[in-house]
């Protein structure tokens, strides 16, 4: 397969995909409540002669070629509950928002499935195209998995993109995650404390649980600060407190939540039995109780070594020297200063069974106008990286079956 002939023809295909983001980016949907989003890729994929089938709740696959190894190629469709605040013409308004790019990762996966379907004679296996549900709340890879995602036919390796805003490089970058980890783990839990409500000028009468809750708090950022070796790295986030309704009572109970990442399990595991312990011991202290629940997560993220080196290489091929680039190599241009990326990822499940690669793909520069982060309402997304993404989905997995018949 010759790069520059599949990039061009990713290029005349622009326009599809700009239209298939904006219809997704304009009617987005959350968690595993994807029925117009699945109705909507369907069919795309029916169109270019494909036979989705639905994998789980709410995901679909479909594969393209006949036998021989099988490279899945996966793209996540959920959305986030943000109200948008962006300026595009075809912003939602429906309080949903795909702030973190998945709009993107599914439109781009709809246009190398159209690649791959025209070249499909030429595939030296098959592709399996996934698109996933339930990113956000780490729970839709696990679904499919559990679904038969990985089987009939069997999946041999797997490669995954991930858009990036407000990145400080050309947009249409590719950066190609070295072997071993690039994303940790993350527990989502909640701490509900319960205490005995009064009347607030009274506080003896009862047990104040926002007393009990601010004491854990402060004791739960001790774990890292005194627990945790250097070497150690991991996030504790309390991300939201909820407790009374008036200035003038004390609640019976306030509950919060949060988020650990970590990236190894035994720090993992260290981090949740010591934020228990402190949790029911601060709360018993004080006459209250405390109870710590971990609701959902996902593991680390592994790449594979040998496919980091193959996806370098193949995306160099396709892109040009000069916008392709592993981790190492990403290094050695920031003057040796490290960086791990600290948002988790559920592809992490499929990462633990095949062997898996992570992309991250440059699509917009702070000083073009893409300055916001993902997950902030007014995020925007440069559409100018489509085509191209379109192109390094289906050239990865052309080569690699090429070379592992």
């Amino acid at each position: 397969m010759d790069a520059q002939q599949l990039l061009e023809e990713a290029k005349n295909n622009e326009a599809d995909i700009i239209s298939i983001r904006r219809h997704l980016h304009e009617n987005p949907e959350t968690g595993f409540d994807l029925n117009c989003t699945l109705d909507y890729v369907k069919s795309e994929l029916e169109k270019i002669g494909l036979k989705p089938e639905k994998c789980g709740k709410s995901g679909l696959t479909a594969t393209v070629g006949k036998g021989g190894r099988v490279f899945m190629l996966r793209a996540d469709m959920d959305a986030l509950p943000i109200k948008e605040e962006s300026d595009v013409e075809f912003a939602s308004s429906n309080g949903k928002m795909h702030a973190c790019g998945h709009d993107m990762h599914t439109s781009m996966l709809l246009g190398a499935a159209r690649l791959l379907k025209a070249h499909e004679d030429e595939l030296c296996g098959t592709v399996k195209l996934d698109f996933q549900p339930a990113e956000e709340i780490f729970e839709g890879a696990h679904d499919m998995i559990t679904s038969g995602l990985l089987d009939n036919p069997k999946v041999d390796a797997a490669l995954m993109i991930h858009v990036s805003a407000a990145m400080p490089m050309p947009a249409g970058n590719v950066i190609v995650c070295s072997g071993g980890v690039s994303a940790p783990a993350a527990d989502c839990f909640t701490i509900k404390v319960q205490g005995k409500g009064c009347h607030g000028s009274m506080p003896d009468k009862g047990i104040d649980p926002i007393s009990i809750a601010a004491h854990i708090i402060t004791a739960l950022h001790e774990i890292h600060a005194r627990e945790l070796n250097l070497s150690d790295e991991a996030v504790l986030t309390i991300g939201s407190i909820n407790g009374g309704i008036a200035d003038n009572v004390i609640p019976d109970s306030v509950e919060m939540s949060g988020t650990i990442r970590t990236y190894n399990e035994e720090t993992r595991q260290f981090l949740k039995d010591r934020m228990t312990e402190i949790s029911e011991s601060i709360a018993k202290a004080f006459r209250g109780e405390a109870e710590v629940a971990f609701v959902r997560g996902c593991p680390t993220l592994v790449n594979d070594s040998e496919l980091s080196g193959c996806a370098t290489r193949y995306t160099t091929e396709l892109l040009g020297a000069g916008k392709a680039f592993n981790a190492e190599q990403l290094l050695a241009m920031s003057g040796g200063k490290p960086s791990k990326a600290g948002g988790s990822e559920d592809f992490a499940y499929v990462s633990h069974e095949v062997p898996s690669i992570m992309l991250a793909l440059a699509a917009g520069e702070p000083a073009k106008g893409y300055s916001y982060p993902q997950h902030h309402p007014k995020v925007k997304f440069d559409e100018g990286v489509l085509a191209a993404g379109s192109a390094v989905y289906a050239f990865n997995a052309i080569k690699w079956l090429e070379e592992h018949r």
